[in-house]
């Protein structure tokens, strides 16, 4: 997860500032000069290019608006695709992008509004609100995407107050739900934007001002609960400013003291109103901040288990943040569900060329045959999904570039889940990897070990007398790789 959406001409919220002419491309544009002034709000078409829900046509389709491996009602490995697949559409970069970076002004103009003009009557900006709920539900049932996912920023702006902005969360989250039953679409997940206001510059639930620290709470409380209204599955926590710049400046025991707190604290209101759904910590090493405390997946198992919150938390995997962390592409989601905290993924990719997180959409099938492969030895992700925590580029200016780049990266997981059924099925790979940790069931000296029974005396007395081990065992690492990419083209060629 990175930044969401781009603030209002305000910047009550929001992590980076339109630029002038940004501004007066909002207030000026044709559409809320006339329909806004109105109050009214009709339901109107976004992407036209599209007339009608995206179709599977099969492998031989050159259609790039067509569904080639993604065939939701067909049985994988005993369930439907859709079910080992469940899709999510991201509402930060997918509505509220405008391709901005560090260098470059807005080149992605869509017909709704990017940015919030809070600086109009309130039944304006609910208007504005209403209009992007429009064309993310269009593109959501065109895609035959059933879930989404939003920062509480992306849906409604920050306002004067904690009332009036409470208030428009509560008119704009009724509005969702009626889209929700109208379509079938379901909330996968909701989370809070504790990083983009001025505010959260030294953190949220880590930031030294007590008074910062309670505007979170009350941010998150208000969060969770249009979450549990809105039936979601889940709820994401992403600590983009919780970490630090310098450990000149900052008490680390401290903060994470506070940061643990806060959580228990989110715990109890979760109970008090009566959700039901877990709560993800997404892990990421830095980015804005130089050090963030979720710095990977082990670092977050750590830190729930030493601060007493192993029940109430897993997992939201960005697979971009673990390469940002030096590790392999699915390091992180084997290593979570490894030990049964893998909550939900974002399923985006990044650029190895370049240092920082460029939530791109995945089009290698090798790597998402890697993470569907995990998906499928835990049964499927029970509350969580596949999350496109992803944005066209800043160059991808057509607005159909946001269908193309969905098709694209759900037909990459769809072939990847073939393929990674596949290499369950043949059991080729998994009894290679057995065979690799045979030994361990060779001797009851070993089983022993493992149930945490033996001592170094017992393992001392068997290097005495038992058979030396060999001097040195290969451990194939070229042929693992041969037998997998050979089994990806079988899977599909068969």
């Amino acid at each position: 997860m990175v930044a969401a959406s781009a603030s209002s001409t305000h910047i009550k919220v929001g992590w980076q500032r339109p630029s002038s002419h940004l501004r007066e491309w909002s207030l000026s544009n044709p559409r809320n000069a006339n329909t806004m002034a109105a109050n009214g709000h009709s339901v109107e078409t976004y992407f036209k290019t599209v007339p009608k829900p995206i179709a599977y046509e099969g492998p031989s389709s050159q259609n790039p608006l067509s569904y080639r491996w993604y065939n939701k009602d067909e049985v994988i490995h005993g369930k439907k695709m859709s079910e080992w697949l469940k899709f999510s559409v991201c509402y930060w970069h997918t509505f509220r992008g405008a391709g901005l970076d560090p260098f470059g002004v807005q080149t992605l103009f869509r017909p709704w509004d990017v940015f919030d003009n809070i600086n109009q009557p309130y039944a304006d900006i609910l208007v504005s609100c209403k209009r992007r709920a429009d064309a993310a539900f269009e593109l959501f049932t065109k895609l035959g995407i059933e879930y989404y996912t939003f920062h509480d920023r992306d849906i409604a702006p920050e306002l004067a107050t904690l009332e009036e902005t409470n208030r428009l969360l509560d008119d704009v989250s009724d509005y969702l739900l009626l889209k929700q039953q109208e379509t079938g679409v379901k909330l996968l997940w909701g989370t809070a934007n504790l990083f983009g206001a001025p505010r959260y510059a030294n953190g949220g639930a880590t930031n030294p001002d007590f008074a910062v620290f309670a505007a979170a709470a009350a941010q998150v409380k208000k969060a969770i609960e249009i979450t549990h209204k809105l039936g979601g599955s889940g709820y994401v926590f992403w600590g983009g400013r919780e970490g630090y710049a310098s450990l000149l400046s900052t008490d680390v025991k401290k903060e994470l003291d506070h940061m643990a707190a806060f959580f228990h604290m989110a715990i109890k209101h979760k109970l008090k109103i009566g959700a039901t759904f877990p709560f993800f910590i997404e892990p990421k090493p830095r980015e804005p901040s130089k050090h963030q405390y979720d710095y990977d997946a082990q670092t977050v198992m750590g830190f729930i288990e030493h601060y007493g919150l192993n029940e109430h938390f897993w997992l939201n995997i960005e697979p971009n943040h673990t390469t940002l962390a030096g590790h392999q592409y699915d390091h992180d989601i084997n290593v979570a569900a490894a030990f049964g905290k893998l909550g939900s993924i974002d399923c985006n990719t990044g650029d190895e060329l370049l240092g920082w997180d460029t939530d791109q959409f995945l089009m290698d099938e090798k790597k998402a045959a890697l993470v569907m492969q995990v998906v499928l030895r835990m049964g499927g992700l029970a509350h969580g999904g596949l999350n496109f925590d992803c944005k066209v580029r800043r160059e991808s200016t057509d607005l159909e570039d946001i269908l193309i780049a969905h098709v694209g990266s759900m037909d990459t997981f769809a072939k990847g889940l073939r393929q990674a059924a596949y290499i369950l099925s043949s059991g080729k790979l998994p009894k290679m990897l057995e065979n690799r940790y045979s030994s361990w069931k060779s001797t009851d000296l070993a089983v022993k070990v493992e149930k945490g029974e033996a001592s170094f005396e017992e393992l001392e007395e068997f290097v005495r007398y038992a058979a030396k081990p060999a001097a040195n065992t290969s451990g194939k690492q070229e042929l693992f790789e041969r037998v997998f990419n050979d089994e990806l083209h079988d899977a599909i060629s068969k």
